[in-house]
C-alpha cells in the first residue's frame, strides 16, 4: 500500500530550509539543506528576517532534489509544510511582503500605554496574572506596530506565520493549520478556532483585527493545489495537492511517536522544550494554554526553555576555541569533540549546577542564569556538562508541572534535535529523568513528522496511529543507570529546585540597579 507514493515535507527552521522526500515507512529517501543566516537586527534585541528568504530557499532546496533525484521527485503526491514557530509575514492584498518577519527571537516591547479595559483589568487582579498579561501585551508585534509603524499596519491585509506565508505561495489561498497556530494571536486554545467573542480580552491584548486573519484547517486538510506560478519556482507538478501540516514541535512530537500522554518529546533545539499529546485541554502553566496538536481534537502542552540549547553555542564562543579549532582540523563538530569528553566528568559535576533562565519569561520576568557550587576542581569541561545538566533539570520541572495537571505518568521519554545526535547526552537525559530514553532513526524528525501528515491526509494510512505504526522506527534506547539517577534526583529536589526561590529577590535588585534586562 503506498509503496510507490511519496511525501514532500519542507521544514523551515530558524537557521535552515529542508526539502526532504519520505516514502511510507518513514524512510527518507532524498533531501536537500539550504542554511540560511538566522536573524538580522536593526537595533539591539530585534531579531527580523525577510520571509522571501525562507521562501527562496525552499525553491532552492526543491528544485536541487528534482534535479539530483528525479525518480523519486516524480513519485511525490503532496508536499506538507512544517515552520519555526510565533514569527509574524506581513502582507498586502496583493500577497507582497510589506516588512521583514519579527522572529520569536526578537525582544522588542509597545508601550501599551492605553490601560486594560476596567473589566479586563479586575479579571486578571482576581486570579493574579495582571502582570503576566501586560508583560504579553508588551510583547505583541501587531502593538508594537501599531504604535511605530501605523501606516505599515493599516497596509497590513493579512497578518499571517511563516506556515501561512508558505501556503499561500505554493497555493494562492489565505489559510494556515489548526496545528500551526502558535503566537500572540487571538486564537482560542481550547476549541482550537480564532476567538468567536467580539468582547474577548484576546483582541484588546494582541491587539489584531479580525479582518487581518486568516481561514483555518485541520492538519492533513487538502489546502489547494500548486498554482502554475508556485510550479514555475519550485519545480513541482502543478495542481499537486498542499496538504495542511503543523508547527516543527508538533510535528516533532509526532515524528517521535508521542500519541498519548504517557510518552514526552524532548526538543533538543534553540529553545528546548518537553511536551506530550493529550486528548485533555489543560494549563501545564496558569494562563499558558496547551497548543494545538496534529492530531485533530488533541492537545500538545509545553514547557520550554526559551535559550536551551543556545547555551552551548554561547559555551563554544565564550569558552572553546581551542576544541573549535581542532574540531575544524578534524572536519568534525566542536558539539562531537566536546561530548567526547563528557564522560569524564561525573554525574552532577562534582556539585557544580546551572539554572538555564538565560533570558526572563512571562512567569519569571525577573530571572537571571546562575551557576552555583564553583570550586578549584571545576574546568570548563564541568561548565559544559553543567549546561547540559541544567537544561534537563528545567525539563525535569517542567514534566513535574505536565503530569500534576495531566494525572498520568510519563513511562517513557523520546529525544529529538541537535543534542539528540549525541549518544552521551541521551544517556545522561535517560539517568536523569530515570527513564528509557528513545531515538529514532533519522534525525529529521519534525520534517518525518510532517510526512505522516501526508500520508494520512492522502488516505494511504487510516490513521495516525498506523502510520506511526509505520514510519516511526527507534534505532537505539538508553536505560538509566540507578546510581546516577539517585545522584540527579537529590540534586534536583535538595539544590536546584530551590535555587529560583531563594534568589529571586536578588535577581529583582539586579534588574532594579542595572535595568537589565528591561521587560
Amino acid at each position: 500500500m503506498g509503496e510507490e507514493e511519496r511525501i514532500l515535507s519542507i521544514d523551515c527552521g530558524t537557521q535552515s530550509v529542508r526539502a526532504i522526500i519520505f516514502d511510507n515507512k518513514g524512510n527518507p529517501t532524498a533531501g536537500n539543506k539550504i542554511e540560511i543566516k538566522p536573524y538580522f537586527s536593526k537595533k539591539p534585541g530585534w531579531a527580523e528576517q525577510d520571509p522571501e528568504v525562507y521562501w527562496q530557499s525552499a525553491c532552492r532546496a526543491m528544485r536541487s532534489v528534482k534535479e539530483s533525484n528525479p525518480r523519486e521527485w516524480e513519485k511525490i503526491v503532496a508536499i506538507v509544510v512544517t515552520t519555526l514557530r510565533a514569527t509574524q509575514v506581513f502582507l498586502d492584498k496583493n500577497g507582497e511582503v510589506i516588512r521583514p518577519s519579527i522572529l520569536w527571537l526578537d525582544q522588542r516591547k509597545a508601550k501599551c500605554e492605553n490601560p486594560l479595559r476596567f473589566f479586563d483589568k479586575i479579571m486578571f487582579s482576581l486570579i493574579s496574572m495582571k502582570r503576566t498579561v501586560e508583560i504579553i501585551r508588551r510583547q505583541s508585534p501587531a502593538n508594537w506596530m501599531k504604535e511605530n509603524e501605523p501606516q505599515l499596519w493599516d497596509k497590513t491585509y493579512k497578518y499571517m506565520l511563516v506556515s501561512g506565508f508558505f501556503n499561500y505561495k505554493l497555493t494562492g489561498k489565505f489559510v494556515d493549520s489548526v496545528a500551526s497556530q502558535i503566537g500572540l494571536l487571538p486564537f482560542d486554545y481550547k476549541n482550537q478556532r480564532w476567538e468567536e467573542s467580539k468582547n474577548s480580552w484576546r483582541w484588546y491584548v494582541f491587539g489584531v483585527e479580525k479582518e487581518k486573519l486568516y481561514d483555518l484547517v485541520k492538519a492533513g486538510s487538502i489546502i489547494g493545489g500548486i498554482t502554475k506560478k508556485a510550479a514555475e519556482e519550485t519545480g513541482l507538478k502543478e495542481g499537486l495537492p498542499v496538504i495542511a501540516g503543523g508547527s516543527d514541535k508538533g510535528c516533532e512530537t509526532l515524528g517521535n511517536g508521542c500519541m498519548d500522554p504517557t510518552s514526552a518529546n524532548l526538543s533538543f533545539g534553540t529553545t528546548t522544550t518537553i511536551q506530550i499529546t493529550s486528548p485533555n485541554y489543560f494549563e501545564p502553566l496558569k494562563f499558558m494554554p496547551p497548543y494545538p496538536a496534529v492530531i485533530p481534537g488533541n492537545y500538545n502542552p509545553e514547557i520550554e526553555v526559551f535559550r536551551g540549547y543556545w547555551m552551548i553555542t554561547w559555551f563554544k564562543k565564550e569558552f572553546a576555541q581551542k576544541e573549535m579549532e581542532e574540531a575544524a582540523e578534524k572536519h568534525i563538530s566542536a558539539e562531537e569533540l566536546l561530548n567526547k569528553k563528557l564522560n569524564k566528568i561525573p554525574p552532577g559535576s562534582q556539585g557544580l549546577i546551572l539554572q538555564p533562565y538565560w533570558g526572563p519569561h512571562v512567569k519569571t520576568p525577573s530571572a537571571k542564569g546562575s551557576i552555583i557550587g564553583f570550586g578549584d576542581v571545576h574546568t570548563r569541561m564541568h561548565v559544559y556538562r553543567a549546561i547540559i545538566e541544567g537544561i534537563n533539570y528545567a525539563l525535569m520541572e517542567g514534566l513535574e508541572k505536565i503530569e500534576k495537571k495531566s494525572k498520568v505518568k510519563v513511562q517513557k521519554i523520546m529525544v529529538a534535535g541537535g543534542g539528540s545526535q549525541s549518544s552521551i547526552i541521551c544517556q545522561i537525559t535517560a539517568d536523569m529523568f530515570n527513564k528509557p530514553v528513545y531515538r529514532i532513526n533519522t534525525h529529521e524528525v519534525s520534517a518525518l513528522g510532517a510526512a505522516i501528515i501526508g500520508f494520512v491526509g492522502m488516505g494511504i494510512y487510516k490513521n495516525y496511529k498506523e502510520a506511526i505504526e509505520n514510519m516511526v522506527h527507534y534505532k537505539d534506547t538508553f536505560e538509566p543507570n540507578s546510581e546516577n539517577s539517585e545522584i540527579y534526583k537529590k540534586l534536583y529536589k535538595n539544590v536546584y529546585k530551590k535555587i529560583y526561590p531563594n534568589l529571586e529577590k536578588v535577581y529583582k535588585n539586579i534588574k532594579e540597579i542595572t535595568n537589565y534586562p528591561e521587560i
